[in-house]
């Protein structure tokens, strides 16, 4: 004990009391949460709104409430707002994921009472554009056709549902938070921040070119975790050993805001987790895995961890790549990689049972996790 001084000790003691206060909290708030999840029947019911039901075993899913997640945001958000509101380091990692939040909300609620919506195929579009009798009209297919195309790009990595908010939509939207993101630490945060710090080496200055990066960064984040939230506590799971090595590397590097925060995320995800687990009272949905993806991005650039994000949130880059690497295949090769993607449907495919999965996931997470704050900390 005598290796750390009383600040030292109080600070720790002061952000683990916030965590158990954000568990206590999450518990509060999920009875109210679940009442008006199952109120209003916030769920997918066939699998046109939710392919992956199609699947041996999981029919039983059918009507299993999403927007679950919305226990770990309202708890963020609250316990930030009213007890951690720092203008430096809190307020645009909580303005991201609120952002986030609504863009998951908007497409967990879409997909349920939206109607099925129908976009003008890129092959359409050139058709339209050589034989309409307008001239106008010819000109107007003419200028959107790059636009056709960018919906038609985006819609390869996303699902075939055809309610809810569009892939194309989600990628402007997490396009803006990133900005936001980017500008702040850019502009905001003073010069260190321009810089990438390289465990073993020191830091990188690569310039204006970090703004883009940290756009990439923040949106290829928070689409891994929205993309592995498809096993009953999996991505909770996971999410749960990525918060804490973020609470543990923000006190450490003295960034107590931030390590108090991450230590609330932590304890809303316990709460969340528990009642996820196999058979889940509730999935996390578009708007907890978004928000949380975009969370986590921000905090671990503000820490200036990017180097390590991909230790610290391995298993979901891997699920991110197993969908990209599954597009490639199709698109240039006219096969599939993989059974199903992202990954976690492969293997459930190969008659994993769902527990099998789920554990595995976590445990080859958590060891990466691990060797991801060792760098961190060398």
């Amino acid at each position: 004990m005598s290796e750390f001084s009383p600040e030292q000790i109080a600070g720790i003691s002061h952000t683990i009391g916030f965590g158990i206060l954000g568990l206590v909290i999450s518990l509060l708030l999920t009875p109210l949460v679940v009442m008006f999840l199952y109120r209003f029947k916030i769920w997918r019911t066939n699998g046109e709104t939710d392919p992956t039901l199609g699947i041996d075993g999981r029919s039983g899913k059918a009507k299993t409430p999403i927007m679950g997640g919305l226990i770990i945001v309202l708890t963020v958000a609250l316990l930030t707002i009213c007890f951690n509101w720092d203008r430096q380091f809190t307020w645009v990692p909580i303005g991201g994921m609120l952002i986030a939040a609504v863009l998951g909300a908007l497409d967990d609620l879409f997909s349920v009472i939206g109607k099925k919506r129908r976009d003008r195929s890129f092959r359409q579009t050139l058709v339209l554009m050589k034989v309409h009798k307008n001239s106008s009209a010819r000109l107007w297919y003419f200028l959107t056709l790059p636009w056709v195309a960018f919906k038609k790009f985006a819609s390869s990595f996303g699902s075939k549902r055809g309610t809810g908010v569009h892939a194309h939509e989600k990628l402007l939207l997490q396009f803006a938070a990133g900005a936001i993101a980017a500008w702040w630490i850019y502009f905001k945060l003073g010069e260190t921040w321009k810089e990438i710090y390289i465990p073993f080496h020191g830091f990188l200055n690569i310039g204006a070119w970090i703004i883009p990066l940290i756009i990439i960064v923040v949106m290829f984040t928070a689409n891994a975790v929205n993309i592995s939230d498809g096993m009953d506590g999996l991505a909770g799971g996971m999410l749960i050993p990525t918060f804490i090595a973020l609470s543990f590397l923000s006190s450490i590097f003295g960034y107590q805001a931030l390590a108090i925060l991450n230590a609330v995320t932590v304890g809303a995800l316990v709460t969340y987790t528990f009642f996820n687990v196999k058979p889940a009272r509730f999935q996390m949905g578009d708007v907890g895995s978004l928000a949380l993806g975009t969370l986590l991005a921000i905090n671990a650039l503000v820490i200036n961890a990017m180097a390590i994000l991909p230790f610290i949130a391995f298993m979901f880059y891997v699920e991110a790549f197993s969908v990209v690497i599954q597009v490639i295949g199709r698109v240039f090769f006219g096969r599939r990689i993989f059974k199903m993607a992202p990954l976690h449907h492969h293997f459930e495919l190969l008659g994993w049972s769902e527990e099998k999965t789920i554990m595995r996931f976590w445990v080859i997470h958590l060891a990466f996790v691990m060797l991801g704050v060792w760098i961190a900390i060398h």
